[in-house]
């Protein structure tokens, strides 16, 4: 197999695509980590399936480029389509056959090896989706979930080195989503997994890494500890009991405490403060809070943002978090 380049199974660079007067992507600067799953999240219309088409060879680019395992994603689009694994948003399967037989038949296409070779790798695959008790009822009674389960099966039999999902849950029920985010993380060790979504919360339970396309354009990217971190100066969260009122004017004549936000709730205040000195904040915040005062501390430490807070921030600020 090619190394990728710098670890990267994914880069563009100044990637832009017009339809006529129409920018539906705008000099697109994407990473995407070898073995990780990659969330490529943005609302509806963002150019989340523009640049997959792109990436698959499938539309040519109006400007810049990319590569996919080091491969141009122009010049070389047939080789880098046969090592890729791709789920549609709606897959269509032939209601009357099984989900054994439809397996098979796509196996065929792949694998021109003995039999048993073959029906070896569709156990596998039904097992790795954990279909074994349905593998033989017709695809027609799948429920919403199965079927993206199966077509999760279907885009993974031919063992490849990228799997590019579009809107792999978005049309499923609670139950449904949490199959296939299972199914997701069970592959993140055979391959790398690049999928667009607008389900912030399936992003935050499964990626290590996330994009935030909108409107055509890169607004954010980067691990998904460091976006829940804040892009912005860090902020500590501290929950207490007791009468606050001296260690809340100790806190805010900090030289190094840019603001404090109070909420308070069933007899607990907390208190979101801004800070400039990170290290000092952690060393000292905490006693600076406690010096002499008859508090409980109920919680203490730096916030982690929820990615819908990061998300809501970024697009509708117009806040560049890179």
């Amino acid at each position: 197999m090619k190394n990728q380049s710098n670890g990267m199974v994914i880069q563009t660079d100044g990637l832009g695509k017009s339809f006529g007067q129409i920018h539906a992507l705008k000099s697109l600067g994407l990473r995407v980590p070898q073995h990780s799953i990659f969330g490529f999240l943005g609302p509806n219309g963002a150019g989340k399936t523009t640049t997959m088409k792109l990436l698959l060879g499938l539309i040519r680019p109006t400007s810049g480029g990319g590569t996919v395992f080091g491969q141009d994603i122009v010049r070389d689009s047939l080789a880098i389509r046969s090592r890729v694994g791709y789920l549609p948003q709606q897959p269509r399967f032939g209601d009357d056959m099984s989900a054994r037989e439809t397996l098979r038949f796509t196996a065929r296409f792949f694998f021109s090896g003995p039999r048993p070779k073959i029906e070896a790798r569709v156990e596998e695959m039904l097992d790795l989706v954990g279909l074994q008790d349905k593998a033989d009822r017709p695809v027609r009674g799948f429920s919403g979930g199965e079927r993206q389960r199966l077509g999760l099966a279907l885009a993974q039999v031919n063992y490849p080195d990228l799997l590019v999902l579009d809107e792999p849950a978005a049309a499923l029920d609670p139950i449904g989503r949490h199959e296939v985010l299972e199914v997701m993380e069970r592959l993140r060790k055979h391959t790398t997994i690049f999928y667009s979504t607008h389900l912030l919360d399936d992003v935050q339970q499964v990626s290590d890494a996330v994009a935030i396309l909108n409107h055509g354009e890169l607004v954010a990217q980067g691990p998904i500890e460091d976006l829940l971190a804040g892009g912005g100066e860090p902020v500590y969260s501290l929950s207490l009991k007791g009468d606050g009122r001296r260690a809340l004017a100790r806190i805010k004549a900090l030289p190094w405490v840019s603001g404090v936000r109070e909420v308070a709730h069933n007899g607990i205040v907390t208190w979101e403060i801004g800070v400039t000195d990170d290290q000092a904040a952690e060393a000292q915040l905490l006693g600076h809070v406690l010096a002499g005062e008859a508090l409980t501390v109920v919680e203490f430490g730096r916030k982690k943002f929820e990615l819908e807070e990061v998300f809501m921030s970024i697009v509708e600020g117009g806040k560049d978090v890179r």
